[in-house]
């Protein structure tokens, strides 16, 4: 039996989705990079690096057989990686990724978004494909099981009639004061929320939204948005996105002509057309037993694909092409605001 080959890896940006959010235990783990690296056995975690000394020593406590840098370069220099992980802000990831890249790794892991607007993930891309460096992008929910449960179940609802995406939270929707950061919730959160759109109707091509719901706070930031689309077959997918809400919520709800599913945080629901207990002669909606995962492995499945890759076993998942489509819708609707 051959010895599975174990792939060094590096860590770009230990903060929150580089390391803390890994601490959280109300959350299904591992639930960041560096505790999912460390996790998949074919992978080893060698070295981290932070600019921010507070988070890189915080780290490095918990990873002392690793080898911890603030400085990218220095990094980059020390020795040859299979794997470059960029977990960095989003203002940030233009300069982390380039330089990754032209590192050479035999496969770059980018956070999502890929970048802070198009024409910066273009010059991603581009110097992706001249170095050779693959590129998988970290919309996790690609590679969780409730929502490959839920993409299973579609053809069991009939015709799909409309999708309803709605991102509900307290952080403004777009601000252009905050461009140049991503500070807003519509490229943070609702590239999660339009990749997964694409990701269980299959990537469809979709013509430039109709805005509506234009709501904005006394400092210019929006603060409600709605976005519509129509995919080729006249399916509506529509998408509303808050900055005003007293919760987070995070929903795709897919309606069929025999029956709906929906899917986001805390929920995983499947309706079906049942003989309705209320009208004589009408179906109504009922739920069924759809046995939706508990444990989703949504952060664990992204390090695993990778190695998987890297095997030569599986593609990957979630590329810099899925990644830049979904940028490109919110881009769209930016520019609609």
């Amino acid at each position: 039996m051959l010895e599975k080959k174990i792939y060094s890896s590096v860590l770009i940006g230990t903060g929150r989705i580089g390391y803390s959010l890994g601490l959280d235990k109300k959350r299904e783990q591992p639930a960041s990079h560096s505790m999912a690296l460390n996790a998949e056995k074919r992978i080893k975690l060698v070295a981290g690096c932070d600019t921010n000394n507070e988070n890189l020593e915080r780290w490095h406590s918990a990873n002392r057989r690793a080898a911890a840098f603030s400085n990218i370069k220095e990094l980059l220099d020390s020795q040859k990686f299979d794997i470059i992980t960029v977990a960095v802000n989003e203002d940030a990831h233009l300069e982390a990724a380039l330089a990754a890249i032209k590192a050479k790794p035999r496969l770059l892991i980018l956070e999502k978004p890929v970048a802070l607007n198009m024409a910066d993930g273009l010059t991603i891309k581009r110097a992706a494909e001249e170095a050779a460096v693959p590129v998988l992008v970290n919309h996790e929910r690609r590679f969780a099981k409730d929502y490959a449960k839920a993409k299973s179940l579609i053809s069991s609802i009939g015709d799909l009639q409309s999708v309803h995406a709605s991102l509900m939270s307290g952080l403004r929707v777009y601000s252009e004061k905050e461009e140049a950061t991503g500070a807003y919730s519509l490229i943070h959160d609702g590239t999660h929320l339009v990749d997964i759109v694409r990701f269980l109707l299959d990537d469809p091509v979709l013509e430039k939204p109709q805005i509506s719901g234009i709501f904005k706070s006394e400092d210019g930031a929006v603060r409600n948005v709605s976005a519509h689309y129509q995919t080729a077959d006249g399916t509506a997918v529509n998408f509303d996105f808050s900055g005003r809400s007293k919760f987070f919520g995070f929903e795709v709800v897919l309606t069929g002509t025999l029956g709906r599913i929906s899917i986001g945080n805390g929920i995983a629901k499947l309706e079906k057309r049942r003989a309705s207990k209320l009208y004589t002669g009408f179906y109504s909606l009922t739920k069924e037993n759809a046995h939706f995962p508990r444990k989703t492995c949504y952060f664990s499945n992204m390090v695993k694909n990778a190695a998987d890759f890297l095997d030569g076993t599986e593609p990957l998942k979630s590329t810099i092409d899925t990644g830049l489509a979904a940028l490109k819708m919110l881009e769209e609707i930016k520019e609609a605001l």
